[in-house]
């Protein structure tokens, strides 16, 4: 048996990055039910409580361009839109003022859920592990340096099936922004270099089939398409 650090030496988790280099991932975080307006489609109120967040495992990750296949123990797998922040430097019970220093940029990515999975767990009280962090979970696209991209606060957010445009929205309607998120999540957790936080999904998410192609777009960063395969 290989020794265990050679396993994970041999297994990096990396994103390329506009202009040159690649980010390598430590963790993914989410953050659930950050839009008022889909929130309300999955038949929540939402309002400015606490943020609630759960994880993806690092190697859920896919990059643009790939063909993903449709995932096992479901017949209702979703699409989630998805503003991306990488974070370049670490930190705990990070104050709001200070979080976009954390930031080393942005991307557009996918939070593909197992809906009907995710619904059951719900209703039975269960963890929504299965519905979320299963294999190729999370495609991202190439990651904007934030001094390039400016620290995101309003940008359209769009994912289209086939070309027909299902979810569009702005940055600005996110219940919790970006600063807050990094606030909230740093008093639970030490973030570090490499984490990746998906920042929540606006309305319009719905479900996908073998041989739909995905294209997802924020407003300056680099778009991100994936097949279903």
């Amino acid at each position: 048996m290989k020794d265990v650090r050679s396993i994970a030496q041999a297994m990096p988790i990396e994103i390329p990055v506009a202009g040159g280099g690649a980010f390598p991932v430590r963790r993914i975080y989410c953050v659930g039910r950050n839009y008022e307006a889909h929130a309300r489609e999955m038949g929540f109120e939402a309002d400015r409580e606490e943020p609630f967040f759960f994880t993806k495992p690092a190697d859920a990750i896919v990059l643009d361009g790939a063909a993903i296949p449709y995932p096992r123990m479901t017949s209702n797998y979703h699409h989630e839109v998805e503003l991306v922040v990488a974070l370049g430097a670490a930190g705990s019970e990070i104050p709001v003022g200070e979080a976009a220093a954390h930031v080393f940029g942005y991307a557009v990515g996918l939070d593909m859920t197992r809906r009907d999975i995710q619904i059951s767990a719900r209703k039975q009280g269960l963890p929504w592990d299965m519905s979320k962090g299963f294999d190729r979970s999370a495609p991202c696209g190439t990651i904007a340096p934030a001094g390039a991209a400016g620290h995101i606060g309003q940008a359209g957010i769009r994912l289209s099936v086939n070309g027909e445009i299902r979810q569009s929205s702005n940055i600005a309607n996110l219940i919790w922004g970006v600063d807050e998120i990094i606030h909230w999540l740093s008093r639970y957790v030490d973030l570090a270099e490499g984490d990746l936080i998906y920042t929540g999904t606006p309305e319009g998410v719905g479900p996908v089939v073998p041989g739909d192609v995905l294209h997802a777009s924020i407003d300056g960063v680099p778009p991100l398409t994936v097949s279903i395969a």
